[in-house]
């Protein structure tokens, strides 16, 4: 790239932008992540060597370069409005008179689509170029957030046309995102996310750009301000900004009278769970901005739109009481244990309250009638209490102050809200630990539950990981014939058990690779994600432990996508002399592995082809994802006119197979993709 001319580098520019356009808002990627990294690496190598040809609008410029101190406000001319909301058939048909009403008897046309549960946000581009991005505020005032928003793939910095446009719409993080991302929490320590709408306006919030950009965030435009300016029917403004190459969603459409209008809204109720977000209800917009201007507005709400709200996925029960759960990092939660109640088909019995900062602000108490909501996957949460319900008979919760598994004493961290056990030698941490470091998406020990694995604690025969390869079968039952029920090593094992046992351990020994084992080492901040670039970086666990702690914080802070955080996170890790010496036992006892390289672009049986994979697996998704990428396939996570095959297992959406067979997509099961590796065609 050393002769590379400006026009080239132009072209770069572009060549990514249209290939974000393709992954990010039509979901049909053209080209493989290998090869878009590739060319993003020569656009980097070319801006290198020449600063001065960078522009504003290159894929590298996305992220500010040091954190902003503060949001400053914008005032908006035209304010972001709130909706009326209505709840049924009833409601509905009452706002349908209003309108006719409105307009002299005049039927309009509704536009219908999803109301999607994340943050309103306004951008201004002029000249076709994104110039502000600002929240909804309180409707007149947003804070100006125009370098996190910059940070999103799907919002083009240059629009297709030179178009000077004010847009609406919203920020989100869509339901498999969002239990990626505390799945990944979870496995390296960090407190879950609460939902997936906490979760986007805190991304948003962060006064680092850079760390925004880490976070799964996506986007989807409703409303181009002053779109009369532009076309006469609200549809036909949101297909103009599908031109512009703006993200909008395709699952906006059009209701040509109210028995149509009905029929969509009744539609939408039964397949709400089938959409990739969590929408709490729809929007209902007259489509004709004239009609819109004869309808006007009341003192809050406009006339021409209004919110159907689909019926909660909460329910009402009694607190029963509270487990205080001890993970494996030392974090001591609460747990809410419920009069078992039924939430969308579903019995509850037990639900999260996350912290005890919580359990302060619901105020609480055991015997209360609280109520619990389930989104989507999510786990159930307590989010209200009927405080006005109380007979006097309720209990206060009390915050334990010491452990109730080793009777240390709590803490709570500088910075942090939750209480910790710092104890390492922890009886819970320690089961724990050795049941993470076992799972599935670890090492993967088949045996190895939660029941196992704090008796092999309780027995003394597990202290940590690397005695789980000591373990043999003499030491887990008595010999044969040894009628001394005191040999007895582990209740209720056969000797067939505990042969399968150790055959399993032995099978984790020789399969290992190093991505798995670092995400069951546990340390903190290294989930799957961060723990597969480590690994494709270093490439064996030998070269990890054999650098120097300086050049190992270095090697993995350089990595792309990974940065300092996580990089100081695996230096104050190794650094602990217990870990240490854990690191030490491990290589003892053989573990060292290296990590498969993904074949080269274009090679392996799966080279060149895309897949996607949906439904209940009877694999961690992150595993097949591996063995996608290490036989040279793409993972994609929407199916498009590109996609080669679609994965389903159990529970599969009607949405995905619909757009497998629409777009010719060959759908197979587990057992087929693995024949289908092994056959490599």
């Amino acid at each position: 790239m050393t002769h590379a001319t400006r026009e080239r580098y132009r072209q770069l520019v572009n060549q990514l932008l249209e290939h974000d356009r393709r992954y990010y808002v039509d979901m049909a990627p053209a080209i493989s992540d290998a090869e878009y990294d590739r060319l993003y690496h020569d656009l980097r190598s070319i801006e290198a060597a020449h600063p001065d040809w960078t522009v504003g609008e290159s894929p590298t410029q996305r992220v500010a370069p040091t954190p902003a101190s503060s949001f400053p406000k914008l005032v908006r001319d035209i304010p972001m409005l709130s909706l009326d909301n209505t709840y049924n058939a009833d409601e509905l048909g009452a706002f349908c008179e209003r309108v006719r009403k409105g307009l002299a008897g005049e039927a309009p046309s509704f536009i219908v689509e999803p109301k999607i549960d994340g943050i309103g946000i306004e951008l201004q581009y002029r000249d076709g170029r994104f110039t502000v991005g600002a929240t909804r505020g309180d409707g007149r005032i947003g804070e100006e957030i125009t370098a996190n928003l910059r940070t999103l793939r799907a919002l083009p910095p240059v629009l297709a046309q030179p178009a000077t446009i004010t847009v609406r719409g919203e920020v989100f993080i869509d339901k498999n995102d969002f239990a990626a991302v505390n799945t990944d929490r979870e496995l390296s320590g960090d407190e879950l996310w609460k939902n997936p709408r906490n979760a986007a306006g805190g991304s948003l919030k962060l006064l680092d750009a850079r760390e925004c950009a880490r976070r799964p965030l996506k986007i989807l435009l409703y409303e181009l301000v002053s779109g009369e300016d532009f076309r006469p029917l609200h549809s036909e403004a949101l297909a103009w900004l599908r031109t512009l190459g703006l993200p909008v969603s395709k699952d906006i459409s059009v209701a040509s009278g109210e028995d149509d209008l009905g029929r969509r809204v009744t539609d939408w109720a039964a397949r709400r769970t089938t959409l990739p977000y969590e929408a709490d209800g729809l929007v209902i917009k007259v489509d004709a901005f004239a009609q819109r201007r004869l309808l006007g507005m009341t003192a809050k709400f406009p006339r021409w739109a209004i919110a159907y709200k689909f019926p909660a996925q909460r329910a009402e029960t009694r607190l029963a009481g509270v487990q205080v759960n001890i993970g494996r990092t030392g974090a001591v939660t609460p747990v809410a244990l419920l009069d078992p109640v039924d939430v969308s088909g579903t019995t509850v019995r037990r639900a999260s309250m996350f912290n005890w900062d919580e359990v302060a602000r619901l105020d609480v108490r055991i015997g209360d009638r609280v109520v619990i909501e389930k989104a989507g996957e999510i786990i159930p949460q307590v989010i209200e209490v009927l405080a006005d319900r109380r007979t006097g008979a309720e209990t206060p919760i009390v915050v334990p102050t010491v452990c109730p598994s080793c009777g240390s004493t709590l803490v709570r961290r500088q910075d942090e809200v939750a209480l910790r056990c710092e104890r390492r030698a922890c009886p819970d941490q320690r089961w724990k630990a050795i049941q993470f470091f076992a799972s599935r998406g670890a090492l993967n020990i088949e045996g190895i539950g939660e029941v196992l694995a704090e008796e092999l604690v309780k027995k003394g025969l597990v202290s940590d990981a690397a005695d789980i390869f000591n373990l043999t079968v003499e030491r887990l039952v008595p010999p044969e014939g040894d009628d001394d029920t005191a040999g007895v090593r582990v209740e209720r094992m056969a000797r067939k058990s505990a042969e399968n046992l150790v055959s399993a351990i032995q099978k984790a020994r020789a399969s290992a690779t190093l991505s798995r084992l670092l995400m069951g080492l546990g340390i903190p901040h290294v989930g799957t994600v961060a723990a597969r670039a480590i690994a494709r970086q270093l490439g064996s666990f030998d070269a990890l432990c054999d650098a120097s702690p300086a050049e190992r914080r270095t090697a993995v802070a350089a990595i792309d996508g990974v940065g300092p955080v996580i990089a100081d996170a695996v230096r104050t890790w190794w650094a602990h002399p217990d870990n240490a010496a854990l690191v030490d036992r491990l290589r003892a006892c053989g573990i060292s592995p290296h990590e498969p390289q993904a074949p080269a672009t274009g090679t392996g049986p799966l080279g060149g082809k895309k897949v996607c994979v949906t439904g209940k697996l009877s694999r961690p998704r992150s595993e097949i994802q591996q063995q996608i990428e290490s036989a040279g396939g793409t993972f994609v996570t929407s199916v498009g006119k590109s996609t080669n095959f679609l994965v389903a297992g159990a529970d599969v959406g009607k949405a995905k197979l619909d757009a497998a067979r629409k777009n010719g997509t060959t759908v197979l099961d587990e057992a087929a993709l693995d024949q289908l590796i092994r056959d490599g065609k």
